[in-house]
């Protein structure tokens, strides 16, 4: 059911307007595409922590074997009494093992574009650090030009995990990296999570879990266009499409329509051929000398990085 205008707040209903304008914009483009960060509503950002929980999809557990390994180091190099931002947080649970390592810590900052998502995640780090600061920011990260005053001139370390460096295209890439470097000002640093290049058949298998959980993450997309901008579509006539390009070196996940249809969306109407591809996602890979380029251009220099024994994935503290 759609949440009546007047039940809104100024700041859902600026959401809500901004979701129409960007789907009814990327769906009359050639090709279609909608931005990544609509998958992110609370039932998709609860189907992504489900993702991570897969077999196959070794991103998440990787990381967070080696944050739990480099904890110590990381908080060594960050300092006492820092603030810790963390971009795109979810459920928070890989920050945990940097928050049990900085006691210290002079702010906990989560940024996240699912406020309910967020405020649930702030609610739980307030109860379990009763000791910690939480000013949570509803946004993207990617248009964020300030933090809370709370922070004061604590020194600002970033938190970039779970690979979502590699959600954004280079340039994106580059761009966010010159606004966090702005953000987190000349002292600071970022802890950024990097997917490395590897053998593709992992790269499929993490993106086409059995179990379908993440068909049904692509998928929610069309479920809450379904629910917000009042549109039609039949979730069973559309299916998830992840595949590799290695030559572009990045994973490209669209949702594909199954037969010809019609659909309609906050009154407009979009005729959907058999077989489109409407683009959702893609997942960049990167390998040790492309992240240090990548962190150049960003105006970074990589002070450390370690990654597992399978070389799968690298954590990179950037200054």
């Amino acid at each position: 059911m759609n949440v009546p205008l007047l039940a809104m707040d100024e700041g859902e209903r600026a959401d809500l307007d901004a979701f129409r304008r960007d789907v009814l914009a990327g769906l009359a483009e050639a090709p279609r595409a909608i931005p990544a960060k609509y998958l992110y509503d609370a039932r998709g950002s609860a189907l992504f922590d489900a993702i991570c929980e897969q077999p196959e999809y070794y991103p998440t557990r990787t990381e967070a074997a080696i944050l739990r390994q480099r904890a110590q180091e990381i908080a060594r190099l960050g300092g006492r009494g820092c603030a810790l931002v963390e971009y795109g947080s979810g459920s928070s649970v890989k920050t945990r093992l940097l928050l049990e390592a900085m006691p210290d810590l002079h702010a906990y900052v989560p940024i996240d574009i699912s406020r309910g998502h967020l405020e649930a995640t702030a609610r739980r780090l307030r109860e379990d650090y009763p000791g910690l600061r939480v000013d949570p920011v509803t946004g993207d990260y990617m248009a964020l030009d300030a933090l809370p005053d709370t922070i004061g001139d604590a020194r600002r370390i970033g938190f970039f995990p779970g690979s979502t460096i590699g959600n954004l295209m280079p340039e994106e890439a580059v761009l966010f990296l010159r606004r966090a470097r702005r953000l987190l000002r000349p002292d600071g640093a970022l802890v950024l999570g990097v997917d490395l290049k590897k053998d593709p058949q992992w790269l499929h298998d993490a993106y086409n879990d059995r179990a379908g959980v993440t068909a049904q993450f692509t998928l929610n997309l069309l479920r809450r266009m379904n629910r917000e901008l009042e549109a039609t579509f039949d979730l069973s006539a559309f299916a998830h499409d992840a595949s590799y390009n290695e030559a572009a070196g990045r994973i490209e996940i669209y949702f594909r329509s199954l037969r010809d249809q019609m659909v309609t969306i906050a009154g407009s109407r979009f005729q959907f051929a058999q077989g489109e591809r409407i683009h959702t996602e893609y997942s960049y890979k990167y390998d040790q000398t492309e992240i240090a380029e990548l962190a150049r251009q960003g105006g970074f220099s990589v002070a450390a990085s370690w990654t597992d024994p399978s070389r799968l994935f690298a954590v990179a503290f950037l200054k």
